[in-house]
């Protein structure tokens, strides 16, 4: 018998496990987003994810988008899925539907000019066809699984001098954990690996991995200098100052420890699915929120975040369970901070101890307890970008 742990999870038709059972309402466009909304607001169990773009964008945005939002809709914590469109929009409901159809869950479209009656009818419709959905879905009970299922996003924001001395090492202990269990973990925020490149470099698996790490991290800092920004001279943050880190290399040693130390298997572009078990980089900005929704879209079912400073954020599919290393961030936001590594800094435990009963969280989490911004109805969303729109 397996020694692994356990975990309790919804095994998808395209083989994917998801530790949630969420019923989506997606729109294509930002001009959706109010019949999206409102159909799930009626429909318990429904969850909405409103596209703020969809529209007017140039390539390589659009490709992200369409990416983003059929990444959102196949990850395995999405159990059946309404796809809720305008009509003259640059992505069209039905080719976003046939995507992911693809997973083989349950999706349902919806147009809102091919609707006699307009916004009133679309809604009438759309609340038939999710009820529908939700009743067969919500049904559905988690089975017992291997733990090597899991797929865990790492991420950092409002960091401060304790993220990079605790909670970062703690939460890369249960990165290392979770691998040698047979699981994957994704590493993300690129703008915060530079001045880490080599140490990324000697990790990766092959020659291309890393000379893919080193171009990805140079990309950045050519992007910014395009705009006549130097990153170096703009990092770390004000927050960051204020909280005890002084340089973008001071932050990024820090930033990447979360990872752990194994070996990286490659290098993804936003959004991009997870393309094996293991170690994985996604090209992500460093903002908080753009970069979650890009390892979710790419098939995170869990994320572990740290913050130094104290941040409320969630997501709108996968649980995200806060860690913080700063007792007084702790002692005044313990109603959005799921786990204190405080005890690493005041010397009560050490980083494998703290470690321990983090893995333990993560996976009583996936055995379906709730995360703080899962209970407070933290569900923030939006999807990166680089161009104006047009």
């Amino acid at each position: 018998m397996s020694s692994r742990p356990k975990i309790m999870g919804y095994i998808r038709p395209d083989g994917r496990v998801g530790i949630r059972n969420h019923v989506l309402v997606l729109s294509t466009v930002i001009c959706s987003s109010v019949v999206t909304r409102r159909i799930a607001d009626q429909v318990n169990g429904a969850i909405a994810i409103e596209n703020p773009f969809g529209c007017g964008q140039l390539e390589p945005d659009l490709q992200v988008t369409k990416r983003t939002l059929a990444g959102m809709a196949k990850n395995p914590n999405v159990g059946a899925v309404l796809v809720v469109g305008l009509g003259c929009e640059q992505i069209q409901a039905d080719e976003l539907a046939d995507e992911i159809a693809k997973t083989g869950k349950p999706v349902e479209r919806i147009v809102i000019q091919e609707e006699n009656g307009g916004t009133p009818a679309a809604i009438e419709k759309g609340v038939k066809l999710l009820s529908r959905m939700a009743e067969e879905t919500l049904a559905q009970r988690p089975t017992e699984v291997d733990a090597s299922s899991l797929v865990m996003g790492v991420e950092c924001g409002g960091s401060d001098a304790t993220s990079g001395l605790a909670s970062n090492p703690v939460v890369g202990y249960v990165s290392d954990k979770l691998i040698d269990l047979g699981g994957t973990v994704v590493l993300s925020e690129t703008p915060e690996m530079i001045g880490a490149e080599d140490i990324l470099a000697k990790r990766a698996v092959s020659k291309d991995v890393a000379d893919r790490v080193y171009n990805v991290i140079k990309r950045w800092v050519e992007l910014a200098a395009s705009y006549n920004v130097d990153l170096v001279g703009t990092q770390p943050a004000p927050g960051n100052i204020a909280g005890g880190i002084s340089t973008i290399e001071e932050k990024s040693l820090g930033a990447i420890i979360k990872g752990g130390s194994r070996q990286i298997q490659g290098v993804l572009d936003y959004a991009e699915e997870v393309k094996g078990r293991g170690l994985w980089i996604m090209d992500t900005p460093g903002y908080d929120i753009m970069s979650v929704v890009g390892m979710v879209a790419g098939g995170a079912t869990l994320v572990v975040f740290t913050t130094g400073r104290g941040t409320p954020t969630g997501n709108p599919i996968a649980p995200v369970i806060k860690v913080t290393a700063n007792p007084y961030t702790y002692g005044k936001m313990k109603e959005n901070i799921d786990f204190d590594a405080s005890t690493v800094v005041n010397g009560k435990e050490t980083v494998e101890q703290a470690g321990e009963r983090l893995l333990n969280l993560v996976l009583e989490v996936a055995r379906g307890k709730q995360t703080k911004a899962e209970l407070l109805g933290h569900r923030e969303f939006m999807i990166h970008k680089i161009i104006p729109s047009f």
